[in-house]
């Protein structure tokens, strides 16, 4: 179900993806303002939009999961981008504040499993924001642009999911009701002040924020997942080292 690293990058490269990262950061930056001493986390293909934080927040990482590969974040800087098993992150319990999902959960072939290991490593004060592609939406039926890859979800669904994960939803916004073609590249504010104005229902995604239940019910004779400890990063010698 996962798209490949090269074509996300191609995509956000494109004038309709640049235009899509616009609309798409007004949603995110709506509900997050600012981040000045957060630790942010990206999970998916993030970095289009981590941008927002990476300048005023305390630690911003960028996770791709291993089935869609890892491109080198941000350009002519240290790496802050990592390939990772997302259903087993190198972090400890509770060590970021906030997280975003974007090109994670529909790409997913277990998006709970996911889900339950983002609430494992986020603070109890923490918040998540999932951009997920709108089920209703006309760019979940084209496949060229990311959002028609994967499962898209009704806002219904979603909740279910965040529900069953032990995230309590708490804003929703929708964004990108152009239809995904470059004729109506130049007229996409009036498209979307128009279409949130009326919420219209076939914005091309949700932009949910969520927050973590710390005190969840636990149903009875159900047993405890093991949770696999965090990692530390290793230095492999090279083979030349090796062979000296």
């Amino acid at each position: 179900m996962s798209i490949d690293v090269i074509d996300l990058r191609d995509f956000y490269s494109q004038r309709l993806g640049i235009v899509a990262r616009r609309l798409i950061n007004r949603g995110i930056k709506a509900r997050w303002p600012s981040a000045e001493g957060q630790r942010v986390l990206g999970i998916g293909y993030p970095t289009p939009y981590l941008g927002l934080f990476r300048e005023d927040a305390e630690r911003c990482l960028a996770f791709m999961p291993a089935a869609q590969g890892v491109l080198k974040w941000p350009t002519g800087r240290p790496a802050l981008a990592s390939l990772v098993d997302q259903f087993s992150l190198p972090l400890q319990d509770a060590a970021v504040d906030r997280i975003l999902l974007v090109h994670a959960l529909e790409m997913s072939d277990d998006p709970a499993g996911l889900l339950r290991e983002v609430w494992r490593v986020l603070a109890p004060s923490g918040r998540v924001i999932a951009v997920i592609p709108n089920r209703r939406g006309v760019w979940t039926r084209t496949d060229n642009t990311p959002f028609g890859h994967g499962r898209p979800y009704s806002r219904s669904q979603i909740t279910d999911l965040l529900r069953q994960t032990w995230f309590t939803p708490t804003a929703w916004r929708e964004a990108l009701f152009m239809p995904p073609v470059g004729l109506f590249l130049r007229s996409a504010m009036a498209w979307e002040r128009v279409g949130a104005a009326l919420s219209l229902p076939f914005a091309g995604v949700h932009i949910v924020e969520a927050t973590k239940q710390v005190y969840r019910v636990i149903p009875a004779n159900q047993k405890r997942a093991r949770l696999m400890p965090a990692l530390d990063p290793v230095l492999v010698p090279s083979s030349t080292a090796t062979r000296g």
